[in-house]
């Protein structure tokens, strides 16, 4: 590449880039208020947060139960590998474990912002 190219791709770059921050400074600028009071009131909203609530209870139940059917699985698979796939089930152990605390503290913390709507 020589520079000219370079210099050419740069300056493309930044005229995408400008276009970009112009439109998103006018999307800001341009927007209106919504107001809405009686949403909360309404049957969608609570059936909404009712069954969020529902979702995340039960996620923080199944997580743990299927991450540690999991890895009974795969400490079952790894006892039964050569010392190269050891390693993997290794990893796919420790996939389980780091999946399994993500997705109760996520399925917790939607439940803790649901909460606050109540």
């Amino acid at each position: 590449m020589n520079i000219k190219t370079v210099k050419k791709k740069c300056k493309n770059l930044w005229k995408t880039a400008s276009a970009g921050m112009v439109a998103l400074a006018v999307s800001f600028m341009s927007t209106m208020p919504a107001y809405a009071d009686d949403i909360k009131d309404s049957q969608i909203v609570k059936g909404t947060e009712k069954l969020i609530g529902d979702v995340t209870t039960w996620l923080m139940v199944l997580a743990p139960v299927v991450s540690g059917l999991l890895i009974i699985y795969f400490f079952i698979r790894r006892s039964a590998a050569d010392e190269m796939d050891q390693k993997k089930w290794n990893n796919r152990i420790v996939v389980a474990i780091v999946s399994c605390i993500g997705a109760v503290l996520g399925s917790a913390t939607l439940n803790l912002i649901v909460g606050y709507y109540k």
